[in-house]
């Protein structure tokens, strides 16, 4: 067994505006486990917001990562590996992506199964409608043909409803929005009563991760459900974010394990919070990984793959708006499709 690492820049198809930043690429690391016949695969995505670089990664990789001799156990190999990765979350998630791809693998059954799952028709994913040029929203929509519901980027300083209003111009989808911290208590307020009367399902992450005063006083008076991003990192977070937030969005990137995500999943049930099931921008691998977890969250939004133009793999699809998994062979069910250098 050894592992390899390769870094690749992911190329939006157009800039993806949020209310803090605005990129045209990103750059990721995938993993790869080495065994045999199997390669298992995993992806980094880290995020600025989370104090996460490619530098850091990179730090930590070309140190070399050392793995157990004689290794059959996933639990075994993980906890030998984790260690090692110095706490960064986006690192983590791609090794441990990698570690349940390799056991999949090895058991022979698709990743979902490993977990108890049993679906291969998935729920439905929204399409994200990121923060740019108002001339530019037409296309925008009709890029998000194939999904039914939209996740809208808000946070701007004035143009707000008028990105509603525009989009309501053109489709009655249903509409989610994500403010990424953008906004201020009074105009939360404002910007929650209006859109109540839009078609919208819920607001995620109006304040500052930090602001949990104003949190809990908007979920007080708000018609609509407040889901947690940036508060919601890890399950040691969820019994704090009851009394501020009707769910939580899980990303592997943030929690940095599987373990971490199906631990949150089953305290988030218990504490009666939905459960949103997110990504970064993320290549196939990331995005196919996440999704065999979707059958067990009330919310997907998985469509990272979607918004950029040079995904190197081949997982997970959109039909009728809904996640389908391509296939069910063993492990996460990737193929490569563009052969580059580095990549396996």
């Amino acid at each position: 067994m050894k592992i390899k690492y390769c870094k690749n820049r992911i190329n939006l198809i157009h800039p993806f505006g949020i209310s803090r930043s605005t990129n045209d690429y990103y750059d990721i690391i995938y993993i790869y486990i080495l065994d045999g016949d199997i390669i298992a695969r995993g992806e980094a995505a880290p995020s600025k917001r989370y104090n996460e670089s490619i530098e850091s990664i990179l730090s930590v990789l070309h140190s070399g990562l050392i793995v157990p001799e004689n290794c059959n156990s996933r639990d075994h190999l993980w906890n030998f590996l984790k260690p090692q990765l110095k706490g960064i979350s986006s690192l983590e998630a791609a090794v441990n992506m990698a570690v349940w791809d390799w056991s999949a693998q090895k058991e022979k059954l698709p990743l979902f199964n490993m977990f108890g799952f049993k679906d291969e028709i998935l729920p439905k994913t929204s399409y994200t409608i990121a923060i740019g040029n108002l001339n530019e929203l037409d296309e925008r929509l009709e890029e998000s043909e194939q999904c039914s519901i939209l996740k809208v980027k808000l946070g701007t300083p004035d143009n707000d409803k008028e990105i509603i209003r525009r989009i309501r111009k053109k489709t009655d989808k249903l509409i989610r929005i994500d403010a990424n911290e953008g906004w201020d208590y009074e105009k939360a307020k404002i910007m929650a009563f209006w859109l109540a009367d839009m078609n919208v399902e819920f607001i995620e992450q109006p304040f500052s991760a930090s602001n949990i005063k104003d949190t809990k006083r908007l979920k007080s008076i708000s018609p609509l459900p407040l889901i947690a991003d940036e508060n919601s990192i890890s399950s040691n977070d969820l019994n704090g974010l009851v009394d501020c937030f009707d769910g939580i969005n899980i990303k592997l990137m943030k929690c940095g394990s599987f373990d971490e995500a199906l631990k949150m999943i089953d305290l988030a049930k218990k504490l009666e919070l939905k459960i949103m099931l997110g990504c970064m921008v993320e290549s196939s691998v990331g995005i196919t990984a996440a999704a065999h977890l979707s059958s067990a969250c009330d919310f997907i939004d998985l469509d990272g793959n979607l918004l950029i133009k040079d995904d190197p793999y081949n997982g997970v699809k959109i039909e009728d708006g809904h996640l389908k998994l391509q296939s069910l062979k063993a492990g996460l069910g990737l193929n490569l499709k563009q052969k580059k250098f580095g990549l396996l």
